[in-house]
């Protein structure tokens, strides 16, 4: 697949041959999900073959990578399924259009209704009459302000003429700098993963899957959505540190790491002492991954989630809603992919490495792969495992003919914060 070798040209590994099966559609949507779940799954693989020495023996199916891309509506806790949205989030019509709400954590929800002018147990017909007598960009605007997530629909020439929007266009979809750092090294596969919600927790799931010891570190009190964080765990070993109180246990293991993955919004780790120069100080050599909803430009440090991204870069104001959450996904693997590739030319060129993806580049990628006519439902259910209560989607992906692992999620916490 050319959409592959492309990913590979632009971060300046060679991926070899990548064989690929299947073909679209393979998902009830307009937009190439199908090439961005296999090119996504499909680069992460090859650059993890490259990085084991098994270059060119890299194999995925489209259909697995695409139902993959909804891993999370498939997992089920003991047969039941995990719940993914809160009452209020979702989309309201607005007096020119419609606009979506982001409400999963309560502190996003209390902000919304503050910025909407409405009490603390406001129910989702109240927050409707209130979306209906204001703009959608007007919503998007006092919720944004009051540290709340919105997105107004708008159509895709007007996010491509949007400050945002061209911002976007004008970057490549990843990244990858060389930062100075020591002479080339072995490669490690020590991961520190510091994200929530999807898209980096994919990536650090996905690099457990393949062997890397990978480290979740989660803070006491941090809002969650916890069946998420179970179904994206798998693999991991998981610790508490309660930041900033106890940042040198957090150092310590940096310390020790290959790879730090960074899906905390733009700016809160560096006022913590964790950006990047501070990050490869403390570890020279570090590939650092950075994940941000709107990448740089004007809303660089807004708060953004799939579902937002998808309405404000004209993905929805085209076909709906994606039948999946294709940008965080494809997002989680080409992180993943970025990762590996870093550790590649560390292993070759020496020097500590600095990736960043954004969700709306990912958007971006993904209009530029074209349409097809939309599919049917792909078939799963020989897709699917159970063990030790949880039903999953076993990982995508082959190197050699042979497919990842998985291992039952940790309890949050469940783990000391040492390697």
């Amino acid at each position: 697949m050319n959409v592959i070798h492309d990913l590979g040209r632009l971060v300046g590994v060679d991926l070899g041959h990548v064989t690929v099966t299947g073909r679209e559609p393979v998902m009830p949507s307009p937009f190439r999900i199908g090439t961005a779940a296999a090119a996504s799954v499909g680069a992460a693989t090859a650059a993890l073959a490259v990085l084991t020495g098994q270059r060119g023996r890299a194999e995925v199916d489209m259909r697995h990578a695409a139902v993959a891309f909804r891993s999370e509506r498939h997992f089920r806790i003991d047969g039941e399924p995990i719940p993914l949205w809160a009452p209020l989030s979702g989309d309201y019509a607005c007096a020119d259009g419609r606009v979506r709400i982001h409400a999963n954590f309560d502190h996003h929800r209390d902000a919304a209704l503050e910025a909407l002018g409405l009490p603390p147990d406001a129910t989702r017909e109240e927050v409707g009459e209130a979306c209906g007598r204001r703009t959608g960009e007007e919503i998007e605007d006092r919720v944004t302000r009051a540290g709340g997530c919105a997105a107004a629909m708008r159509g895709r020439s007007e996010w491509a003429g949007h400050p945002q929007g061209r911002a976007v266009a004008a970057r490549p979809l990843i990244t990858l700098d060389r930062l100075p750092g020591p002479p080339p090294r072995q490669p490690g596969m020590r991961v520190v993963d510091l994200t929530r919600v999807i898209a980096g927790p994919v990536a650090g799931r996905f690099l457990a899957s393949r062997g890397a010891d990978v480290m979740h570190v989660c803070g006491p009190g941090i809002p969650e959505v916890p069946g998420l964080v179970l179904e994206t765990a798998a693999g991991k070993r998981s610790c508490l540190v309660d930041l900033p109180a106890e940042g040198d246990r957090l150092r310590e293991l940096v310390r020790g790491a290959d790879v730090v993955i960074r899906g905390y919004r733009p700016g809160a780790l560096d006022r913590l002492g964790f950006g990047v120069t501070d990050l490869v100080a403390l570890r020279p050599g570090l590939v650092v991954v950075d994940l941000s909803a709107y990448g740089p430009g004007p809303w660089h440090g807004r708060r953004g989630f799939d579902s937002l991204v998808q309405m404000s870069t004209g993905i929805v104001a085209e076909s709906g809603a994606l039948p999946c959450q294709a940008l965080d996904h494809a997002t989680g693997y080409l992180a993943a992919f970025a990762a590996a590739a870093a550790l590649v030319r560390r292993g070759r060129e020496g020097g500590s490495w600095h990736a960043t993806l954004s969700l709306a580049a990912t958007a971006h990628w993904l209009d530029s792969l074209g349409r097809v006519p939309p599919g049917g439902e792909p078939e799963v259910d020989d897709l699917l495992e159970t063990r030790d209560g949880y039903t999953f989607v076993r990982p995508p992906g082959l190197i050699g003919g042979r497919p990842p692992t998985w291992a039952p999620p940790p309890l949050p916490g469940e783990h000391e914060p040492a390697w």
